[in-house]
């Protein structure tokens, strides 16, 4: 993680470039550097306040804190009312996290170990909310090829309110689940963090995570503004920037957490890492925007087919891998194929 901090130098650099008028892919490529390390202090500030919150609260900050940064590029994103750039970053996220960084890990850390183990209990719990979660975000979609053209609008907007909403209950009542009722499930699936939360520094971690979320703010209205000028000068697709580009971006920091877990044989982290991630991308990252958006222009929660069946596929390979409580480099060799096939494919689009 700590050789990521020296990209910090591109704070200052992007921030001289948008003053000085530099060209929209240079600034794109430099505040992409800046947000990367900028996403793993982030992420080390809250594991920082969470050794000092207990469990239960801990748990909560690294869930609320986990995505923030996707959050703030996406929120940005649909201010300017990139809304395609923002539903393909927001399915990308989730491919990723599963396809890639899962697929990474799995070979990474099968490569020194023959076989890894996992909490096969814990890790189907999160499988099978995903799974409900994809089926959320389906129904939208399905439900416009019911209605005749013209009468969508309102109609579909609605509905992504109601769904919206519901995401938004069931995200809070898998904290009741896995925190209250159901607590001994996850008991072997939460590492141990306490020789960090003796060298932490509660006044100094407060003061990192709100230091780098306001960075990030800054710098996103920078990138978010590179994006299509970016994409038309390098001929590329909003739809690729979003779904490949944009995730990549936001999840640096969280893809490298995730293969050192593994690579130290705690399988368990790191799939927890990937699954977790995504699921709180689409109940909570999700619907949060939506609601958002009835500020600004109402965004619906209707993605393209491709990116339906996409982010659909890669959970049910999710559910596969969690069945047997164990993972090889084999299997991590294919998840990481199948994301270079669907990358490959929205390359063409």
């Amino acid at each position: 993680m700590k050789y990521l901090y020296i990209l910090l130098v591109f704070i200052p650099v992007t921030i001289i470039g948008k003053i000085m008028g530099f060209s929209d892919p240079l600034l794109f490529v430099f505040s992409s550097l800046a947000i990367i390390p900028l996403a793993g202090v982030m992420g080390k500030s809250t594991d920082d306040i969470a050794c000092f919150c207990g469990q239960k609260i801990g748990g909560l900050l690294n869930a609320t804190f986990g995505n923030a940064t996707e959050l703030i590029i996406a929120f940005v994103a649909m201010k300017e009312g990139l809304f395609d750039v923002v539903k393909a970053s927001l399915a990308g996220s989730v491919i990723g996290n599963i396809l890639l960084v899962l697929g990474m890990s799995m070979l990474a850390g099968g490569l020194k170990y023959k076989i890894q183990t996992f909490n096969r209990n814990s890790i189907n719990i999160t499988a099978s909310m995903l799974l409900f979660a994809v089926l959320g975000l389906s129904i939208p979609a399905i439900f416009t090829h019911t209605l005749p053209e013209g009468s969508l609008t309102t109609q579909y907007e609605g509905l992504s309110i109601i769904i919206a909403l519901l995401m938004l209950l069931v995200y809070i009542m898998q904290f009741v689940f896995s925190f209250v009722t159901h607590r001994t499930l996850y008991e072997d699936s939460v590492p141990s963090e306490e020789e960090e939360g003796k060298s932490a520094s509660l006044p100094r971690a407060i003061g990192m995570l709100i230091a780098s979320t306001i960075c990030i703010a800054v710098l996103s209205e920078i990138f978010v503004g590179t994006v299509e000028p970016m994409a038309e000068s390098a001929g590329l697709s909003k739809t690729f920037v979003g779904i490949i580009l944009v995730p990549i971006i936001g999840n640096a920091a969280e893809h490298s957490s995730a293969i050192i877990m593994a690579v130290k044989n705690k399988m368990n982290a790191a799939i927890e890492i990937a699954l977790g991630s995504s699921l709180q991308i689409i109940l909570f990252v999700v619907p949060v925007l939506t609601l958002l958006s009835l500020f600004f222009t109402p965004m619906s929660i209707v993605f393209t087919p491709f990116e339906l069946v996409s982010v659909t596929g890669a959970v049910l390979i999710a559910n596969r891998v969690a069945s047997d409580g164990e993972s090889n480099w084999l299997e991590g060799l294919q998840l990481v194929t199948v994301y270079i096939m669907i990358g490959a494919a929205f390359f063409f689009v």
